[in-house]
């Protein structure tokens, strides 16, 4: 944000999210990005911080040394100070944290026009733990959003990993949850005067679906392939030994699927299973979100068979390009897709399951698109949105301001 804009703004907020993109991780939890950025356009002064570990001269995570020190994304810019983050993570995770927040607590007054009106974090731990000296050193109230993975693997960490959370949410002011499932999880540690749900969403403007066909053709798809989409890690949580499963059962031709990835430990496996299939594949890592749209636009289904989810971005995507899904009936999936309506959900962890659902639909193209089609009016009704997110979390900052 230029000093103009800056001085324009309605008023001034720190946002802190760990988990942000940068040249080197430039696909990473995206989602994050497009709130801060919605947030940016919707008015608010917004100066954002993502430490990044310090990375070791060697090894898998050498590549972090490659982060900059700042650079721009979108609307704002962003800064990545250093901290120390533990390894194994079962075992220092705690340490990590206590690392982050004596970090920020010096960064951001010498960093920036200080104190802030509110500071926004894109998670509970590390994000918020990591802000909580600079909240209480200028008393400035903090709003903590979460999308699943901190408070659902609560119970997984240590007793001073879960200390850190619980200290984290008390001092908050707004703990905001993407699903109404996962602010049933946040009840468990907040109250819940202090638990809202703020959906994120898509901008249905940026999926060029009157050009399906024409892009369908520059993709080399032929008119009468069904193509199967799959955006997400290549682990084993997001279902993909499942997807793998279910397509070795299809006993079709005209089945391609396309898998877009980024990160996870299956990616080799994944790769390797995809290439021994009948069916046409091709694996793509950290496309490009504008490439990535066109991949949604150009799907007959998008295939998403999680173990666990919140609200999973990809499936705002598919709504937004008026393609329907294939979930799993969990956690928050069940909010977004009307079952049979604008979309099918089965059992996770169901391979059988999977493999007829898809079956079926591919059976349907005229069913299939009207699926989508009514996702897409879904969408639109809810004001599953960008604009709307960036309001509703406006909203928010202005009442704990005012507290």
């Amino acid at each position: 944000m230029s000093e103009a804009d800056a001085d324009a703004a309605d008023y001034r907020a720190l946002a802190v999210a760990v988990e942000h993109p940068s040249h080197v991780f430039q696909v990473r939890t995206p989602f994050n990005h497009r709130s801060l950025d919605a947030l940016c356009e919707a008015g608010v002064g917004l100066d954002v911080v993502s430490p990044s570990p310090i990375a070791p001269p060697v090894g898998p995570y050498s590549e972090y040394r490659h982060v900059p020190r700042t650079e721009r994304w979108g609307r704002y810019r962003v800064h990545y100070p250093r901290f120390l983050y533990a390894l194994p993570k079962s075992r220092f995770y705690h340490v990590s944290g206590n690392s982050m927040r004596r970090r920020l607590s010096s960064f951001v007054p010498e960093t920036f026009e200080t104190p802030h009106d509110v500071v926004h974090t894109c998670g509970v731990y590390l994000d918020g733990y990591g802000a909580l000296d600079y909240c209480r050193d200028n008393d400035v109230p903090l709003v903590a959003m979460t999308h699943a993975g901190d408070l659902r693997n609560y119970d997984s960490f240590t007793d001073d990993v879960q200390a850190r959370i619980r200290e984290t949410i008390d001092y908050a002011s707004r703990v905001l949850t993407v699903s109404d499932e996962l602010a049933a999880v946040a009840r468990r540690f907040a109250p819940a005067s202090k638990v809202e749900t703020v959906p994120i969403g898509e901008d249905p403007s940026k999926f060029p679906t009157d050009r399906r066909e024409a892009i369908r053709r520059e993709l080399g798809l032929d008119p009468d392939t069904k193509v199967l989409l799959y955006v997400g890690r290549f682990e084993a949580a997001k279902g993909v030994r499942e997807l793998v499963a279910a397509l070795n059962q299809l006993e079709r031709e005209d089945v391609y699927l396309a898998a877009i990835g980024h990160d996870g430990d299956l990616r080799w496996w994944f790769v390797n299973e995809l290439g021994e299939m009948h069916h046409g594949t091709h694996a793509f890592w950290r496309m490009d979100p504008v490439a990535v749209r066109r991949w949604h636009v150009a799907a007959d289904l998008l295939v998403h068979p999680s173990h666990t989810e919140a609200r999973p971005t990809v499936m705002y995507e598919a709504m937004a390009a008026e393609t329907p899904i294939l979930g799993t009936a969990v956690g928050g999936v069940p909010e977004m897709v009307a079952d049979g309506e604008t979309g099918i959900l089965v059992p996770p962890r169901d391979a059988d399951a999977l493999a007829d659902a898809i079956d079926a639909l591919l059976d349907s193209p005229d069913g299939l698109r009207a699926m989508g089609e009514r996702g897409h009016r879904r969408l639109l009704a809810n004001d599953w949105t960008w604009a709307r997110h960036a309001e509703r979390v406006r909203e928010i900052h202005r009442d704990v301001m005012a507290e």
